[in-house]
């Protein structure tokens, strides 16, 4: 049984339209007689997508309870038995119901992809977990319920839905996508035209590099090696010279014009002979071309045109941009440079541009030859100068007759331009093959391979000698300089190892990804295991089809360590490229180390803050939960002693002391397992409407009657809490005010309604709080100023301000005109959640900034900017697990 193919369609905002697709994409595979049924679609009551469900047979939905609520669920286990070809299953970063066989709604998915059945979902951009910084900067919202980038990158098909900004709003004032009286709030919130331009524009770029990475991949897989020019991308040569900066300005400026269009800026190190290269320019051009959007890239060619056009058509470039050569005129009579010659090689499909600046012809130093040593063409044209140019000069040489001397010297030459050109081996050739032409045609007796004069013998001697002497200093020469260069190339290459380990860059993928450009190799893997006879296993890989098995699969292998290797795949290296690669292998190593260690450090940071907490508790035990166990204990032994007659006033009086004291303790205890289901992120509220002057008078409960003050209109709108959270938040701020108010003063409670927002402020005249200290109150275990022993654990602000955002809301501290503190206390209006809160991912929000500006015009001075609401809706349910409760101990103001 093959694994199912999954579907999505993805939008850049809840009403594009991704439900009635995936619905019209089911009628067309059903009228073609596929097996399709419907898992779980939300309809939102909209028209026309209900329309779209006529004639699809729906799998009934699973009901679960849940803190007195009936929640439906899609249910997995009945689409699992019934088996079909497709199902439908809307919204993908859907939280499911506590109590469900998965928490998200994608493992449902990827259960039904295992069982081989296909699946048509919707997803909407900014639920994309590597997303998650982006969308909250764009609309000041952070995303609860995500979905891996992985699992969407998994899918077989991804279709976008798409919409402009303007048709969108257009169908949100029809009524297609939301009721009439939400419609107004949410186009002047989330559905404004600015953050739907910003959302459709990150929705086509993450399409647009995903069908960027399917062309790649096509292109690798079938061995395409032409440009398709889908995409302007420009590759700038660079050289280490000062018109580098030119050249990525130029390119940036070329990219502009183009959509999407991305440069790349190569240096190409040679590994037989480079011209110098100023480390710092290329460290200010790196700077230059990442600042402008662009990549750098190093990469090792042995012939520069070759290697600038292979990375050209690896990156499926469509331009590449050169400098003017800085050679001076005669130098040219070397070859025809760089840029000519790519110009030449670069074929139709690729464009050469030749940027103009101002230091063209200034000088750059003579090129050297490419290849191994001198150069097969080198060699060549030594060759035939060595042995060629000897018999032409003897013809020619027959029509005159110079002398022996001049004949000698004429045939010397031609062994020195050999050596010269071809070095050792052709000069030999030269002199010797030249030394019996002189022989034969000038020395006495002519035409005979003998020689009569014992001062010609000397002489052709002599020749020969100065010949093979030219050719072994040139070869040792070109050896040296050969050996020079690939030692600059090398140290070149670590020196930008090095720079990217200061620069920070030490990533184990990214750098894998550098060791596979820098060689110009397909893949790169670092291999590791436990032991000798232990199976390989993968740490990190980059490129296309690497070794993972074991790395004797690999083209080359590096050991790093006895359990550890480097396997890279693409071609065999030459032995002495391996210098570096040892280094390169070294630093994964490091880096793989280095990422492990923080991961340790994390966990460590983790069981830090656990035995902190720990402490704190143990703490609280030893002191503030004895003191009242204690005086329960006193009062309880009193009244069970014979020698005392108690009065009914005594006796009351110690009945009201333990009846406190265990109010202490409910309290306490209430608030450490509150605190305790913060940290560990299980505090879930069941979210619903309720009239905030409901709730407020229930959380006075555990303060003398007259110390507070309420005022809370019953006009104002219900807001969308879960009862139980809001009571105890308010309690611990009531109690923490009422405590540390000056006497005769009361406690100001007060609530009104701004925009889609209800804000309860608990406005006290004590001693206020610190600007430096406001935001350490809400930590946990933190009691300011001279609180004395028993005033509590330090809690009751932590634990209001955790119940808070867990509704939502938010909680903040400030300055009441005249001395004080206000705690604003800022809530959803229901008006707005209530849908939210069962719509999911279908919903509007209203960003932080557009709160704080509509704060700014009307809100009392000693407010605060109000918290955004979620993009997120309910995740379906979010029940409290802990009952309402009276107030905890008070917190003390720092004075």
């Amino acid at each position: 049984m093959g694994r199912g193919r999954l579907r999505i369609h993805l939008g850049a905002a809840p009403g594009v339209g991704k439900t009635y697709a995936m619905l019209s994409e089911a009628q067309r595979r059903v009228e073609r007689g596929t097996d399709c049924v419907v898992g779980f679609v939300e309809h939102y009551d909209r028209p026309r997508t209900m329309a779209l469900l006529e004639g699809l047979e729906r799998i009934p939905r699973r009901e679960l309870e849940h803190r007195g609520a009936v929640l439906p669920e899609m249910d997995l286990d009945a689409v699992l038995a019934r088996r079909p070809q497709v199902v439908l299953v809307d919204e993908l970063a859907h939280t499911n119901v506590p109590g469900s066989r998965n928490a998200k709604r994608w493992q449902d998915v990827e259960e039904l992809l295992a069982a081989g059945i296909d699946v048509l979902s919707t997803l909407n951009i900014q639920h994309l977990e590597s997303l998650g910084d982006v969308v909250e900067s764009i609309i000041g919202v952070r995303q609860q319920e995500t979905v891996p980038d992985e699992v969407v990158r998994r899918a077989d098909q991804t279709e976008l839905v798409d919409m402009t900004p303007e048709a969108l709003r257009r169908r949100m004032a029809h009524g297609n996508v939301y009721q009439p009286d939400k419609v107004d709030a949410a186009l002047s919130n989330y559905f404004r035209p600015g953050n739907l331009t910003a959302l459709r524009e990150l929705a086509l770029l993450w399409v647009a590099d995903r069908v960027d990475e399917y062309l790649q991949w096509y292109r690798s897989e079938h061995d395409v090696s032409a440009i398709w020019g889908s995409r302007e991308r420009i590759v700038v040569g660079l050289t280490g010279g000062p018109e580098g900066r030119t050249l990525i300005r130029r390119a940036a400026r070329l990219a502009e014009k183009g959509a999407g269009g991305e440069v790349l800026a190569v240096y190409i190190a040679r590994g037989d002979g480079l011209t110098a290269a100023s480390p710092g320019e290329l460290a200010e051009q790196r700077t230059l071309v990442e600042s402008l959007g662009g990549t750098f890239h190093h990469v090792v060619g042995d012939d520069i045109p070759a290697a600038l056009l292979a990375f050209a058509r690896a990156a499926n470039a469509t331009q590449i941009v050169l400098g003017s050569s800085r050679r001076k005129a005669w130098q040219y009579v070397f070859g025809p440079g760089v840029g000519a010659t790519v110009a030449r090689d670069s074929g139709p499909d690729l464009d050469v541009h030749i940027v103009t600046h101002e230091a063209i012809a200034k000088g750059r130093g003579l090129p050297v030859a490419r290849g191994a040593r001198l150069g097969r063409s080198r060699v060549a044209w030594g060759w035939a100068v060595g042995v060629a140019g000897p018999a032409v000069l003897a013809v020619l040489l027959s029509a005159f007759d110079p002398g022996l001397a001049n004949d000698m010297l004429l045939f010397l030459s031609l062994t020195v331009a050999a050596a010269l050109l071809g070095g050792l081996r052709p000069a030999l050739a030269s002199a010797a093959f030249g030394s019996l032409l002189l022989n034969y045609f000038y020395t006495p007796p002519l035409h005979r391979w003998s020689v009569s004069d014992p001062k010609n013998i000397i002489a052709i001697v002599i020749f020969v000698a100065v010949g093979a002497a030219v050719a072994s200093v040139v070869d040792l020469a070109a050896r040296r300089t050969h050996q020079a260069a690939r030692l600059r190339a090398e140290s070149e290459i670590l020196s930008f190892l090095a720079g990217n380990v200061l620069r920070g860059e030490t990533g184990l993928e990214e750098l894998l990804e550098r060791v596979r450009e820098t060689f110009g190799m397909e893949s790169a893997a670092l291999l590791e295991r436990a032991g000798d006879v232990e199976p390989w296993t993968c740490a990190g890989r980059a490129g296309t089809g690497p070794a993972l098995e074991r790395p004797d699969d690999a083209d080359v292998d590096v050991p790093v360590g006895d359990h550890m290797a480097l396997a890279l795949t693409g071609r065999v290296l030459p032995a002495e490229d391996r210098r570096v690669l040892g280094a390169f292998a070294a630093q994964a190593a490091v880096a793989l180390d280095r990422r492990r260690l923080r991961a340790e450090a994390d966990r460590a940071r983790t069981l830090a803050e656990g035995n902190r907490i720990r402490t704190a508790l143990l703490a609280a035990v030893s002191h503030d939960l004895r003191t009242p166990l204690a005086g329960i204990k006193a009062a309880v032994s009193s009244l069970r002693s014979e020698d005392v007659d108690w009065s009914p006033e005594d006796r009351a009086e110690l009945l009201e002391g333990i009846e406190g004291g265990a109010d202490r303790l409910d309290h306490l205890v209430g608030n450490l397992l509150d605190m305790s289901r913060l940290h560990t992120g299980t505090v879930t509220p069941l979210i619903r409407e309720v009239d905030l002057d409901e709730v407020a008078p229930m959380a006075l409960g555990g303060v003398p009657e007259g110390s507070v003050t309420l005022d809370v209109p019953e006009t104002l709108p219900m807001v969308a809490v879960d009862p139980g959270l809001l009571e105890r938040a308010m309690a611990n701020l009531i109690e923490n005010a009422v405590k540390y108010a000056p006497a005769g003063t009361p406690v100001l409670v007060a609530a009104s309604a701004l925009a889609d927002r209800v804000e309860v402020r608990v406005v006290d005249r004590g001693p206020g709080v610190p600007d430096d200290a406001k935001d350490r109150i809400f930590e946990p275990f933190q009691r300011y100023g001279d609180a004395p022993r028993g005033a509590g654990v330090g809690l009751g602000l932590a634990v209001a301000r955790g119940f808070t955002e867990a509704m939502g809301g938010s909680l903040n501290a400030d300055d009441t005109p005249g001395g004080g503190l206000t705690m604003t206390l800022t809530l959803r209006a229901a008006a707005t959640s209530a849908t939210e809160a069962t719509e999911a991912t279908e919903a509007t929000a209203v960003t932080e900034a557009t709160a704080a500006e509509a704060t700014a015009a009307t809100r009392a001075p000693m407010a605060t900017p109000t918290a955004p609401v979620s993009l997120e809706g309910p995740e379906p349910v979010r029940p409290a697990e802990s009952e309402p409760a009276g107030p905890a101990e008070p917190e003390r103001h720092p004075s």
